[in-house]
Protein backbone atom coordinates (compact mmCIF):
# COMPACT_ATOMS: atom_id res chain seq x y z
CA UNK A 1 0.00 0.00 0.00
CA UNK A 2 1.34 3.39 -0.95
CA UNK A 3 1.97 5.76 1.93
CA UNK A 4 0.10 9.03 1.75
CA UNK A 5 0.36 12.18 3.80
CA UNK A 6 -2.89 13.92 4.67
CA UNK A 7 -2.48 17.64 4.05
CA UNK A 8 -4.80 20.13 5.76
CA UNK A 9 -7.17 21.67 3.23
CA UNK A 10 -7.43 25.40 2.81
CA UNK A 11 -5.76 28.28 0.98
CA UNK A 12 -2.02 28.75 1.19
CA UNK A 13 0.04 31.87 0.60
CA UNK A 14 0.47 30.64 -2.95
CA UNK A 15 -3.26 30.20 -3.62
CA UNK A 16 -4.43 31.94 -6.82
CA UNK A 17 -7.29 33.35 -4.76
CA UNK A 18 -4.84 35.53 -2.77
CA UNK A 19 -3.72 38.70 -4.61
CA UNK A 20 0.01 39.09 -5.17
CA UNK A 21 0.25 42.25 -3.03
CA UNK A 22 -1.50 40.58 -0.10
CA UNK A 23 0.72 37.53 -0.51
CA UNK A 24 3.86 39.70 -0.47
CA UNK A 25 2.67 41.49 2.68
CA UNK A 26 2.03 38.11 4.30
CA UNK A 27 5.52 36.90 3.48
CA UNK A 28 6.99 40.16 4.76
CA UNK A 29 5.05 39.77 8.01
CA UNK A 30 6.28 36.23 8.48
CA UNK A 31 9.86 37.33 7.79
CA UNK A 32 9.60 40.19 10.25
CA UNK A 33 8.19 37.85 12.89
CA UNK A 34 11.14 35.50 12.38
CA UNK A 35 13.63 38.34 12.84
CA UNK A 36 11.83 39.94 15.79
CA UNK A 37 13.97 39.75 18.99
CA UNK A 38 10.82 39.77 21.15
CA UNK A 39 9.55 36.50 19.75
CA UNK A 40 11.96 33.94 21.13
CA UNK A 41 9.74 30.92 20.40
CA UNK A 42 10.03 31.20 16.65
CA UNK A 43 12.64 29.26 14.70
CA UNK A 44 15.65 31.20 13.42
CA UNK A 45 15.50 32.25 9.80
CA UNK A 46 16.54 29.54 7.34
CA UNK A 47 20.02 29.53 5.91
CA UNK A 48 20.14 31.35 2.58
CA UNK A 49 20.07 29.03 -0.40
CA UNK A 50 22.62 29.12 -3.16
CA UNK A 51 21.66 31.50 -5.99
CA UNK A 52 20.21 29.98 -9.13
CA UNK A 53 22.72 30.11 -11.99
CA UNK A 54 21.41 32.37 -14.80
CA UNK A 55 19.68 30.39 -17.52
CA UNK A 56 19.62 27.14 -15.50
CA UNK A 57 16.06 25.94 -16.15
CA UNK A 58 16.53 22.70 -14.18
CA UNK A 59 17.74 24.45 -11.04
CA UNK A 60 15.04 27.13 -11.25
CA UNK A 61 12.26 24.58 -11.66
CA UNK A 62 13.67 22.40 -8.87
CA UNK A 63 13.50 25.34 -6.45
CA UNK A 64 10.02 26.32 -7.59
CA UNK A 65 8.81 22.72 -7.25
CA UNK A 66 9.82 22.64 -3.60
CA UNK A 67 7.88 25.81 -2.88
CA UNK A 68 4.85 24.53 -4.75
CA UNK A 69 5.05 21.16 -3.02
CA UNK A 70 4.81 22.75 0.43
CA UNK A 71 2.03 25.17 -0.51
CA UNK A 72 -0.35 22.72 -2.19
CA UNK A 73 -2.18 19.60 -0.99
CA UNK A 74 -0.16 16.50 -1.75
CA UNK A 75 -2.78 15.01 -4.08
CA UNK A 76 -3.00 18.23 -6.12
CA UNK A 77 0.76 18.50 -6.51
CA UNK A 78 1.16 14.85 -7.51
CA UNK A 79 -1.68 14.91 -10.06
CA UNK A 80 -1.06 18.21 -11.82
CA UNK A 81 2.46 19.54 -11.10
CA UNK A 82 4.63 16.47 -10.47
CA UNK A 83 4.60 15.44 -14.17
CA UNK A 84 5.90 18.85 -15.37
CA UNK A 85 9.51 19.03 -16.62
CA UNK A 86 11.61 22.08 -17.57
CA UNK A 87 12.24 22.42 -21.31
CA UNK A 88 14.23 25.64 -21.58
CA UNK A 89 14.65 29.12 -20.12
CA UNK A 90 15.06 32.13 -22.41
CA UNK A 91 14.25 35.85 -22.26
CA UNK A 92 12.56 35.55 -18.87
CA UNK A 93 10.24 32.73 -20.00
CA UNK A 94 10.43 29.25 -18.48
CA UNK A 95 9.00 26.68 -20.85
CA UNK A 96 7.63 23.55 -19.15
CA UNK A 97 6.85 20.23 -20.83
CA UNK A 98 3.49 18.82 -19.74
CA UNK A 99 1.74 15.55 -20.70
CA UNK A 100 -1.05 16.17 -23.19
CA UNK A 101 -3.69 14.84 -20.82
CA UNK A 102 -3.10 17.56 -18.23
CA UNK A 103 -1.51 20.44 -20.16
CA UNK A 104 -4.69 22.47 -20.81
CA UNK A 105 -5.91 22.18 -17.24
CA UNK A 106 -2.53 23.06 -15.70
CA UNK A 107 -2.17 26.10 -17.96
CA UNK A 108 -5.65 27.32 -17.13
CA UNK A 109 -5.62 26.61 -13.40
CA UNK A 110 -2.01 26.74 -12.20
CA UNK A 111 -0.05 28.98 -14.58
CA UNK A 112 -0.41 32.02 -12.32
CA UNK A 113 0.57 30.09 -9.24
CA UNK A 114 3.68 28.68 -10.94
CA UNK A 115 4.68 32.10 -12.25
CA UNK A 116 4.39 33.64 -8.77
CA UNK A 117 6.66 30.94 -7.39
CA UNK A 118 9.23 31.41 -10.15
CA UNK A 119 9.22 35.21 -9.79
CA UNK A 120 9.75 34.92 -6.04
CA UNK A 121 12.94 32.95 -6.74
CA UNK A 122 14.13 34.94 -9.75
CA UNK A 123 12.47 38.34 -10.35
CA UNK A 124 13.65 38.32 -13.97
CA UNK A 125 11.14 35.57 -14.77
CA UNK A 126 8.09 37.21 -16.35
CA UNK A 127 6.34 34.36 -18.15
CA UNK A 128 5.75 30.61 -18.09
CA UNK A 129 4.55 28.52 -21.04
CA UNK A 130 3.67 24.88 -21.60
CA UNK A 131 4.57 22.46 -24.34
CA UNK A 132 3.13 19.00 -24.90
CA UNK A 133 4.95 15.74 -24.40
CA UNK A 134 4.31 12.42 -26.05
CA UNK A 135 1.59 10.90 -23.96
CA UNK A 136 1.18 10.89 -20.22
CA UNK A 137 3.08 9.06 -17.56
CA UNK A 138 1.96 5.44 -17.22
CA UNK A 139 -0.72 5.03 -14.61
CA UNK A 140 -3.74 3.07 -13.53
CA UNK A 141 -6.98 3.29 -15.53
CA UNK A 142 -10.31 3.68 -13.76
CA UNK A 143 -11.62 0.26 -12.75
CA UNK A 144 -15.17 -0.91 -12.22
CA UNK A 145 -17.10 -4.10 -11.60
CA UNK A 146 -19.05 -3.41 -14.82
CA UNK A 147 -17.81 -1.57 -17.93
CA UNK A 148 -17.93 2.19 -17.50
CA UNK A 149 -20.47 3.65 -19.92
CA UNK A 150 -18.42 5.94 -22.21
CA UNK A 151 -21.51 8.07 -22.83
CA UNK A 152 -21.67 9.07 -19.16
CA UNK A 153 -19.55 12.21 -19.32
CA UNK A 154 -19.92 15.73 -17.98
CA UNK A 155 -20.36 17.04 -21.52
CA UNK A 156 -23.39 14.79 -22.12
CA UNK A 157 -25.04 15.53 -18.79
CA UNK A 158 -28.03 17.85 -19.31
CA UNK A 159 -27.92 20.54 -16.64
CA UNK A 160 -31.11 22.02 -15.19
CA UNK A 161 -32.38 23.62 -12.03
CA UNK A 162 -32.77 20.28 -10.28
CA UNK A 163 -29.24 19.01 -10.86
CA UNK A 164 -27.07 22.09 -11.40
CA UNK A 165 -25.45 21.98 -7.95
CA UNK A 166 -24.85 18.23 -8.16
CA UNK A 167 -23.16 18.61 -11.56
CA UNK A 168 -20.96 21.46 -10.32
CA UNK A 169 -19.93 19.54 -7.19
CA UNK A 170 -19.13 16.38 -9.16
CA UNK A 171 -17.05 18.34 -11.68
CA UNK A 172 -15.16 20.08 -8.86
CA UNK A 173 -14.34 16.69 -7.34
CA UNK A 174 -13.15 15.36 -10.70
CA UNK A 175 -10.91 18.38 -11.27
CA UNK A 176 -9.41 18.38 -7.77
CA UNK A 177 -9.91 15.06 -5.95
CA UNK A 178 -9.94 15.28 -2.13
CA UNK A 179 -9.68 19.07 -2.25
CA UNK A 180 -13.18 20.33 -2.95
CA UNK A 181 -15.73 18.15 -1.15
CA UNK A 182 -14.83 14.95 0.64
CA UNK A 183 -16.93 12.93 0.87
CA UNK A 184 -19.43 14.01 -1.78
CA UNK A 185 -22.87 12.47 -1.21
CA UNK A 186 -25.49 12.65 -3.98
CA UNK A 187 -29.07 11.63 -3.24
CA UNK A 188 -32.31 11.42 -5.20
CA UNK A 189 -34.85 9.06 -6.70
CA UNK A 190 -33.75 6.51 -9.32
CA UNK A 191 -33.35 7.73 -12.88
CA UNK A 192 -32.29 11.31 -12.15
CA UNK A 193 -28.60 11.10 -13.08
CA UNK A 194 -26.65 10.09 -9.96
CA UNK A 195 -24.98 7.16 -11.69
CA UNK A 196 -24.23 9.35 -14.70
CA UNK A 197 -22.33 11.80 -12.48
CA UNK A 198 -20.37 9.11 -10.61
CA UNK A 199 -19.30 7.43 -13.84
CA UNK A 200 -18.52 10.85 -15.36
CA UNK A 201 -16.04 11.44 -12.53
CA UNK A 202 -14.38 8.08 -13.23
CA UNK A 203 -14.24 8.74 -16.99
CA UNK A 204 -12.84 12.25 -16.47
CA UNK A 205 -10.06 11.01 -14.19
CA UNK A 206 -9.22 8.15 -16.55
CA UNK A 207 -8.69 10.70 -19.32
CA UNK A 208 -7.05 13.52 -17.38
CA UNK A 209 -5.29 11.90 -14.42
CA UNK A 210 -4.34 8.36 -15.48
CA UNK A 211 -1.83 8.06 -12.65
CA UNK A 212 -4.66 7.86 -10.11
CA UNK A 213 -6.22 4.58 -9.03
CA UNK A 214 -9.98 5.01 -9.34
CA UNK A 215 -12.71 2.46 -8.61
CA UNK A 216 -16.42 2.71 -9.38
CA UNK A 217 -18.77 0.08 -7.96
CA UNK A 218 -22.17 -0.37 -6.35
CA UNK A 219 -22.84 -1.13 -2.72
CA UNK A 220 -24.32 -4.47 -3.77
CA UNK A 221 -21.13 -5.43 -5.63
CA UNK A 222 -19.07 -4.28 -2.65
CA UNK A 223 -21.15 -6.54 -0.41
CA UNK A 224 -20.99 -9.55 -2.72
CA UNK A 225 -17.25 -9.20 -3.13
CA UNK A 226 -16.70 -8.89 0.61
CA UNK A 227 -18.80 -11.99 1.36
CA UNK A 228 -17.00 -13.91 -1.38
CA UNK A 229 -13.61 -12.91 0.00
CA UNK A 230 -14.55 -14.15 3.47
CA UNK A 231 -15.67 -17.47 2.05
CA UNK A 232 -12.52 -17.96 -0.04
CA UNK A 233 -9.32 -16.70 1.53
CA UNK A 234 -10.11 -14.02 4.09
CA UNK A 235 -10.45 -10.28 3.79
CA UNK A 236 -6.83 -9.18 3.33
CA UNK A 237 -6.95 -9.22 -0.49
CA UNK A 238 -10.28 -7.42 -0.37
CA UNK A 239 -8.83 -4.73 1.90
CA UNK A 240 -5.87 -4.24 -0.43
CA UNK A 241 -8.28 -3.89 -3.36
CA UNK A 242 -10.35 -1.15 -1.74
CA UNK A 243 -7.99 0.68 0.59
CA UNK A 244 -5.14 1.41 -1.81
CA UNK A 245 -7.19 3.81 -3.93
CA UNK A 246 -7.04 7.47 -4.77
CA UNK A 247 -10.75 7.76 -5.60
CA UNK A 248 -13.62 5.46 -4.59
CA UNK A 249 -17.10 5.93 -6.07
CA UNK A 250 -19.93 3.81 -4.67
CA UNK A 251 -23.50 3.83 -5.98
CA UNK A 252 -26.62 2.97 -3.95
CA UNK A 253 -25.11 2.87 -0.48
CA UNK A 254 -28.62 2.28 0.90
CA UNK A 255 -27.98 -1.35 -0.06
CA UNK A 256 -25.66 -1.61 2.96
CA UNK A 257 -28.60 -1.23 5.35
CA UNK A 258 -29.04 -4.26 7.58
CA UNK A 259 -25.84 -5.97 6.42
CA UNK A 260 -23.90 -5.54 9.63
CA UNK A 261 -20.65 -7.29 8.68
CA UNK A 262 -20.44 -5.37 5.40
CA UNK A 263 -21.25 -2.12 7.21
CA UNK A 264 -18.37 -2.79 9.58
CA UNK A 265 -15.95 -3.41 6.72
CA UNK A 266 -17.13 -0.34 4.82
CA UNK A 267 -16.76 1.76 7.96
CA UNK A 268 -13.08 0.81 8.22
CA UNK A 269 -12.58 1.22 4.45
CA UNK A 270 -14.10 4.71 4.62
CA UNK A 271 -11.85 5.68 7.53
CA UNK A 272 -8.70 4.33 5.87
CA UNK A 273 -9.35 6.18 2.61
CA UNK A 274 -10.40 9.42 4.28
CA UNK A 275 -7.37 9.51 6.55
CA UNK A 276 -5.11 8.78 3.57
CA UNK A 277 -6.52 11.82 1.76
CA UNK A 278 -8.39 9.81 -0.88
CA UNK A 279 -11.59 11.10 -2.48
CA UNK A 280 -14.87 9.34 -1.67
CA UNK A 281 -18.08 9.85 -3.66
CA UNK A 282 -21.34 8.16 -2.66
CA UNK A 283 -24.92 8.06 -3.90
CA UNK A 284 -28.20 6.88 -2.39
CA UNK A 285 -31.92 7.20 -2.94
CA UNK A 286 -32.30 9.43 0.14
CA UNK A 287 -30.29 11.65 2.48
CA UNK A 288 -27.96 10.02 5.03
CA UNK A 289 -30.20 10.80 8.02
CA UNK A 290 -33.04 8.84 6.40
CA UNK A 291 -30.91 5.68 6.06
CA UNK A 292 -32.29 4.73 9.44
CA UNK A 293 -31.23 1.07 9.36
CA UNK A 294 -27.64 2.04 8.59
CA UNK A 295 -25.25 2.37 11.53
CA UNK A 296 -25.24 5.90 12.93
CA UNK A 297 -21.47 6.22 12.72
CA UNK A 298 -21.67 5.61 8.97
CA UNK A 299 -24.50 8.11 8.53
CA UNK A 300 -22.44 10.68 10.41
CA UNK A 301 -19.42 10.13 8.16
CA UNK A 302 -21.53 10.45 5.03
CA UNK A 303 -22.39 13.99 6.18
CA UNK A 304 -18.79 15.07 6.82
CA UNK A 305 -18.47 16.58 3.35
CA UNK A 306 -21.11 17.93 0.98
CA UNK A 307 -24.58 16.41 0.62
CA UNK A 308 -26.33 17.42 -2.60
CA UNK A 309 -29.80 16.51 -3.91
CA UNK A 310 -30.45 15.46 -7.49
CA UNK A 311 -34.02 16.52 -8.19
CA UNK A 312 -36.45 15.69 -10.97
CA UNK A 313 -35.90 17.66 -14.20
CA UNK A 314 -38.18 20.59 -14.94
CA UNK A 315 -39.94 21.03 -18.29
CA UNK A 316 -37.06 22.91 -19.92
CA UNK A 317 -34.56 20.24 -18.88
CA UNK A 318 -36.79 17.41 -20.07
CA UNK A 319 -37.21 19.15 -23.41
CA UNK A 320 -33.42 19.53 -23.77
CA UNK A 321 -32.97 15.82 -23.00
CA UNK A 322 -35.55 14.86 -25.63
CA UNK A 323 -33.97 17.04 -28.30
CA UNK A 324 -30.58 15.49 -27.67
CA UNK A 325 -32.00 11.95 -27.80
CA UNK A 326 -33.87 12.69 -31.03
CA UNK A 327 -30.75 14.15 -32.66
CA UNK A 328 -28.65 11.15 -31.62
CA UNK A 329 -31.30 8.74 -32.94
CA UNK A 330 -31.43 10.59 -36.27
CA UNK A 331 -35.21 11.02 -36.04
CA UNK A 332 -36.82 13.87 -37.97
CA UNK A 333 -39.51 15.64 -35.94
CA UNK A 334 -41.43 18.06 -38.16
CA UNK A 335 -44.00 18.92 -35.49
CA UNK A 336 -42.24 21.39 -33.18
CA UNK A 337 -44.82 20.90 -30.45
CA UNK A 338 -44.47 17.10 -30.39
CA UNK A 339 -41.47 17.04 -28.06
CA UNK A 340 -43.04 19.70 -25.84
CA UNK A 341 -46.12 17.53 -25.52
CA UNK A 342 -44.03 14.49 -24.65
CA UNK A 343 -42.01 16.46 -22.07
CA UNK A 344 -45.25 17.58 -20.42
CA UNK A 345 -46.59 14.05 -20.16
CA UNK A 346 -43.50 12.40 -18.64
CA UNK A 347 -42.20 14.27 -15.60
CA UNK A 348 -40.85 11.54 -13.30
CA UNK A 349 -37.26 11.04 -14.41
CA UNK A 350 -34.94 10.87 -17.41
CA UNK A 351 -35.09 7.08 -17.63
CA UNK A 352 -38.86 7.09 -18.07
CA UNK A 353 -38.56 9.96 -20.52
CA UNK A 354 -36.15 7.93 -22.63
CA UNK A 355 -38.44 4.91 -22.50
CA UNK A 356 -41.46 6.97 -23.53
CA UNK A 357 -39.59 8.47 -26.49
CA UNK A 358 -38.49 4.99 -27.60
CA UNK A 359 -42.09 3.83 -27.42
CA UNK A 360 -43.36 6.75 -29.50
CA UNK A 361 -40.62 6.30 -32.12
CA UNK A 362 -41.47 2.59 -32.37
CA UNK A 363 -45.16 3.34 -32.94
CA UNK A 364 -44.30 5.96 -35.56
CA UNK A 365 -42.07 3.49 -37.38
CA UNK A 366 -44.47 0.53 -37.24
CA UNK A 367 -47.42 2.59 -38.37
CA UNK A 368 -45.42 4.66 -40.89
CA UNK A 369 -46.63 7.88 -39.33
CA UNK A 370 -44.70 11.04 -38.52
CA UNK A 371 -43.88 11.78 -34.89
CA UNK A 372 -46.56 14.34 -34.03
CA UNK A 373 -48.43 15.62 -31.00
CA UNK A 374 -51.45 13.58 -32.10
CA UNK A 375 -49.44 10.35 -32.16
CA UNK A 376 -48.01 11.10 -28.71
CA UNK A 377 -51.53 11.68 -27.37
CA UNK A 378 -52.58 8.28 -28.74
CA UNK A 379 -49.58 6.40 -27.42
CA UNK A 380 -49.33 8.18 -24.06
CA UNK A 381 -52.84 9.18 -22.94
CA UNK A 382 -52.74 11.45 -19.92
CA UNK A 383 -55.34 9.61 -17.91
CA UNK A 384 -53.85 6.15 -18.32
CA UNK A 385 -50.61 4.60 -17.08
CA UNK A 386 -47.93 3.79 -19.59
CA UNK A 387 -48.83 0.09 -19.48
CA UNK A 388 -51.16 -2.05 -17.44
CA UNK A 389 -49.42 -3.46 -14.39
CA UNK A 390 -50.14 -7.01 -15.54
CA UNK A 391 -48.00 -6.48 -18.66
CA UNK A 392 -44.96 -7.27 -16.52
CA UNK A 393 -45.70 -10.97 -17.14
CA UNK A 394 -45.85 -10.33 -20.90
CA UNK A 395 -42.44 -8.65 -20.78
CA UNK A 396 -41.00 -11.54 -18.81
CA UNK A 397 -42.35 -14.07 -21.32
CA UNK A 398 -41.09 -12.13 -24.34
CA UNK A 399 -37.60 -11.74 -22.91
CA UNK A 400 -37.41 -15.39 -21.84
CA UNK A 401 -38.40 -16.50 -25.34
CA UNK A 402 -35.80 -14.20 -26.88
CA UNK A 403 -33.08 -15.85 -24.76
CA UNK A 404 -34.39 -19.39 -25.30
CA UNK A 405 -35.49 -19.73 -21.67
CA UNK A 406 -38.74 -20.17 -19.78
CA UNK A 407 -40.27 -17.40 -17.64
CA UNK A 408 -39.59 -19.53 -14.58
CA UNK A 409 -35.85 -19.41 -15.35
CA UNK A 410 -35.96 -15.65 -14.76
CA UNK A 411 -37.42 -16.07 -11.29
CA UNK A 412 -34.99 -18.63 -9.92
CA UNK A 413 -31.70 -18.21 -8.02
CA UNK A 414 -29.50 -19.45 -10.88
CA UNK A 415 -26.37 -17.37 -11.53
CA UNK A 416 -25.78 -18.84 -15.01
CA UNK A 417 -24.67 -16.03 -17.32
CA UNK A 418 -27.53 -16.40 -19.81
CA UNK A 419 -30.21 -16.42 -17.12
CA UNK A 420 -28.68 -13.46 -15.27
CA UNK A 421 -28.47 -11.42 -18.48
CA UNK A 422 -32.06 -12.29 -19.48
CA UNK A 423 -33.35 -11.43 -16.02
CA UNK A 424 -31.58 -8.07 -16.03
CA UNK A 425 -32.89 -7.21 -19.50
CA UNK A 426 -36.44 -8.12 -18.44
CA UNK A 427 -36.13 -6.00 -15.30
CA UNK A 428 -34.95 -2.97 -17.29
CA UNK A 429 -37.80 -3.27 -19.80
CA UNK A 430 -40.34 -3.78 -17.01
CA UNK A 431 -39.12 -0.60 -15.36
CA UNK A 432 -39.35 1.33 -18.63
CA UNK A 433 -42.71 0.06 -19.81
CA UNK A 434 -44.81 -0.38 -16.68
CA UNK A 435 -45.78 1.60 -13.62
CA UNK A 436 -44.50 -1.08 -11.27
CA UNK A 437 -42.34 0.10 -8.36
CA UNK A 438 -38.92 -1.40 -7.71
CA UNK A 439 -40.24 -3.63 -4.87
CA UNK A 440 -43.11 -4.77 -7.12
CA UNK A 441 -40.66 -5.66 -9.90
CA UNK A 442 -38.60 -7.53 -7.31
CA UNK A 443 -41.64 -9.61 -6.35
CA UNK A 444 -42.27 -10.31 -10.04
CA UNK A 445 -38.75 -11.73 -10.38
CA UNK A 446 -38.50 -14.20 -7.53
CA UNK A 447 -38.83 -11.88 -4.54
CA UNK A 448 -35.64 -9.91 -5.08
CA UNK A 449 -35.17 -6.72 -3.06
CA UNK A 450 -35.37 -3.26 -4.62
CA UNK A 451 -31.59 -2.70 -4.42
CA UNK A 452 -30.97 -5.80 -6.52
CA UNK A 453 -33.53 -4.60 -9.06
CA UNK A 454 -31.94 -1.15 -9.21
CA UNK A 455 -28.47 -2.64 -9.66
CA UNK A 456 -29.75 -4.83 -12.53
CA UNK A 457 -31.20 -1.79 -14.28
CA UNK A 458 -27.99 0.18 -13.98
CA UNK A 459 -25.79 -2.71 -15.05
CA UNK A 460 -27.74 -3.29 -18.27
CA UNK A 461 -27.86 0.44 -19.02
CA UNK A 462 -24.10 0.62 -18.56
CA UNK A 463 -23.33 -2.46 -20.66
CA UNK A 464 -25.70 -1.36 -23.42
CA UNK A 465 -23.50 1.69 -23.86
CA UNK A 466 -20.54 -0.47 -24.96
CA UNK A 467 -22.19 -3.69 -26.23
CA UNK A 468 -23.74 -3.21 -29.69
CA UNK A 469 -25.33 -6.68 -29.64
CA UNK A 470 -27.07 -6.02 -26.34
CA UNK A 471 -28.28 -2.63 -27.56
CA UNK A 472 -29.80 -4.19 -30.70
CA UNK A 473 -31.49 -6.90 -28.63
CA UNK A 474 -33.04 -4.29 -26.36
CA UNK A 475 -34.36 -2.30 -29.32
CA UNK A 476 -35.80 -5.45 -30.94
CA UNK A 477 -37.56 -6.39 -27.71
CA UNK A 478 -38.96 -2.88 -27.28
CA UNK A 479 -40.32 -2.95 -30.83
CA UNK A 480 -41.86 -6.37 -30.33
CA UNK A 481 -43.49 -5.42 -27.06
CA UNK A 482 -44.81 -2.11 -28.38
CA UNK A 483 -46.40 -3.87 -31.34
Amino acid sequence: MRARVRVPRGPSLWSPAIPAQARNRAWAGLRQAQLSPTNETLSPPPEPTAPIPPGDADALWAAAREQLRTSLPTSTFEIWLEPLRPADLAAGNLRLAAPAGIRAWVERRYAGLILDSLAAIDPSIGAVSFDGTRGAAPGHPAVADAPLNPHYTFERFVIGEGNQLAHAAALAVAEAPAEAYNPLFLHGRPGLGKTHLLVAIANYLADNAPSLTVRYTTAESFTNEFVGALQRDGSEAFKARYRDLDVLLIDDVQFLEGKHHTEEEFFHTFNALYEAGSQIVLSADRIPSELSVLAKRLRDRFEWGLTVPVNAPNLATRLTVLRRLVNEAGVDVADREALVELAKRIDANVRQLHGALTRVIAHASLRTRPLTSELIAEVLPRAAPREAAGSGEDIKSAVAESFGLSPRDLDGPSRAAAQVRARQVAILLTREMTDLSLPAIGRLYGGRDHSTILNAIRRIESEAGVDEGLRRRLEDLRTELHS
